[in-house]
């Protein structure tokens, strides 16, 4: 505590100075770290996520106007200290800091001129109310290890009601001002939230943490935790998502929009043109990213039908489609022979990974089934980070809901990518970077993180997989809705595509099931702009790869080359591209040498 109130000094001072020698160099550190703290307290459930547990305790407020205001004004107020450190003065490291740090803060700025806390629930992520039923499962990052942990969640928990008010309060502004969800895609968020209502408390997810309690404790605090937990869930959850569900049936659905678009909305266009920026981290209109899709998807329809000619399937494109969607032999039948596959394929993946990589996470990770009060609104895999010391593994999380969602020909791409050496290496190890400031171990851009993600699945020939043609088919499957995602939302949200027409595209051109194509769809709706940083970000490290290669020749070594990517935190593009045109130059520099 007294070092955090020596940062604090430190930073105060320097805000408030009217000083023009600039500050030494060790300020821009502390800096960066006093602001860190600062957004922690303001975003305490994301603090306890990367865990940190000092607001274990709080319930962030993040519909209301007074977040808003307060989140603008420790962005501003950091941004304009960090501009005045001169980056003359800074080692490179710091320098990388310094320029990372300006770019955060200059795009979470830039959307906050926007009114997004009025739109704070969709079918795909329902918000604090997703968020909650995750902490309070008992197997979420929020601790429930100690009697003072129980303690932090029911004062936490406690300000759920509070929030729902303030959710429910910005959305009425929305619908004043004509900031709403489509109706299409909003009123599957009522059975999620009939899922977290249970009149038994004993049936609740809620109840999860009970059989966490400890048998050593004395008797009447297992019992106290017990039963207030009982009564939360009875007279503040409950009630809470009750009213929340009533008031989005009875007075939100009805005034929801028909359209799908997001130009559609007040200033909408140039709000879509901000998230473009900032979840690829570049300067691409979306006019060029839609160019760009269509390019890729014709690129890879053409590799679907060399995969076609060699396993010998005479039809035409669409029958290859409905044949790999209709073919018992390509479906596993029962939720464990999926998880067993996936866990077989960890142990297969993990032996290979030395060849490509010098650095790897200390986490591990996990196989977990997704929750059932999600799945069926939620990606057939996805990924929830470690805790920061690597007490907490990471999860892989599957979707069992529709095994017919899980082709056996998918998962050696999936694994890829959701797991090892996708998501949970790079947000592993960029965690465990303990050297860097914190904003630089947890902050995450769509571009880098998904980009990352959607190379490793690329680098599966080298670990030794897609070697029968039907799992190099699911590779390209994969990416086939990478790309085909630059042509649907850019189609959706500057184009005026329907909901309908970007069904129908993707089913044009995948063997997707229609449960999946339909969940994807309404994603980007409710999402703008955040599909797009995957293909984009593979694309960018792609080109980087094959330009280190050319460049160093037989002095490329690509365990060297990812060691480069992975070692700085997730970056924007322009970033990543300026510190990989370094790294080659200095290692021509002792090619040149010897």
């Amino acid at each position: 505590m007294r070092n955090a109130l020596r940062l604090m000094l430190a930073a105060a001072a320097l805000l408030a100075g009217s000083c023009t020698v600039m500050p030494p160099a060790p300020k821009l550190e502390h800096l960066v770290e006093v602001y860190y703290d600062e957004w922690l307290a303001q975003n305490p459930v994301a603090a306890t996520g990367i865990g940190d547990h000092r607001f274990d305790d709080r319930l962030e407020m993040n519909a209301s106007p007074g977040y808003a205001a307060a989140s603008d004004a420790l962005e501003r107020r950091y941004l304009a200290a960090v501009r005045k450190i001169d980056p003359e003065r800074l080692e490179p490291q710091q320098r990388l800091t310094r320029e990372m740090f300006i770019y955060g803060r200059e795009m979470a700025l830039d959307r906050g001129r926007y009114p997004v806390r009025m739109v704070p629930i969709s079918q795909f992520d329902g918000g604090m109310a997703t968020d909650l039923a995750i902490l309070g499962s008992g197997t979420g990052p929020q601790p429930f290890a100690t009697i003072a942990d129980y303690e932090h969640w029911l004062a936490r928990a406690g300000l759920f009601p509070e929030w729902v008010d303030s959710a429910i309060v910005a959305m009425r502004e929305g619908m004043q001002h004509g900031v709403v969800q489509p109706r299409a895609v909003m009123a599957k968020v009522l059975p999620q939230f009939d899922a977290l209502i249970a009149p038994d408390p004993q049936d609740s997810l809620f109840f999860g943490p009970v059989a966490l309690i400890r048998e050593d404790w004395p008797d009447e605090e297992r019992w106290r935790l017990r039963t207030a937990i009982e009564d939360l869930i009875e007279n503040r959850l409950n009630p809470a998502y009750r009213k929340l569900r009533d008031f989005i049936r009875d007075e939100y659905l009805p005034a929801c929009r028909e359209s799908v678009g997001w130009s559609e909305l007040p200033e909408g266009a140039a709000w879509y043109a901000s998230e473009v920026r900032r979840h690829t981290t570049t300067t691409l209109t979306a006019d060029e990213i839609h160019a760009l899709g269509l390019a890729e998807v014709a690129r890879i329809r053409t590799g679907i039908e060399g995969v076609m000619r060699q396993v010998g399937f005479a039809g035409d494109l669409p029958a290859f489609f409905r044949y790999v969607q209709d073919e018992p032999a390509f479906y596993y039948q029962r939720v464990d022979e999926l998880i067993a596959g996936f866990a077989a394929l960890k142990r297969r993946i993990n032996a290979a990974l030395p060849a490509l990589f010098s650095v790897f996470p200390k986490a591990d990770y996990e196989l977990r089934e997704v929750e059932a009060f999600r799945a069926a609104s939620a990606a057939g895999g996805s990924y929830r980070s470690a805790s920061a010391d690597g007490t907490r593994p990471g999860v892989f999380y599957v979707n069992t809901h529709n095994l017919k969602a899980q082709p056996i020909y998918g998962m050696e791409t999936l694994s890829l990518h959701e797991a090892a050496p996708g998501h949970h290496f790079q947000v592993s190890i960029q965690q465990e970077l303990t050297g860097l400031p914190r904003f630089r171990r947890f902050e995450r851009n769509v571009a880098y993180v998904e980009g990352w993600a959607l190379y490793s699945e690329s680098l599966g020939r080298e670990l030794g997989l897609f070697t029968d043609p039907m799992q190099w088919y699911g590779r390209l499957s994969d990416e086939m809705l990478r790309a085909m995602r630059l042509v649907v939302d850019t189609g959706l949200h500057a184009q005026g595509w329907s909901r309908e027409r970007a069904i129908r595209y993707m089913r044009d051109n995948s063997s997707m099931a229609d449960s999946d194509i339909e969940a994807e769809v309404e994603r980007y709706i409710v999402y703008p702009g955040q599909a797009l940083g995957y293909k984009v970000g593979e694309l960018r490290i792609q080109a980087l790869r094959r330009k280190a290669a050319d460049t160093l020749s037989d002095q490329f070594d690509i365990r060297e080359f990812h060691a480069e990517v992975l070692q700085d935190g997730a970056l924007p593009m322009n970033v990543l591209d300026a510190k990989i045109d370094r790294w080659i130059e200095s290692r021509s520099g002792q090619s040149a040498s010897k």
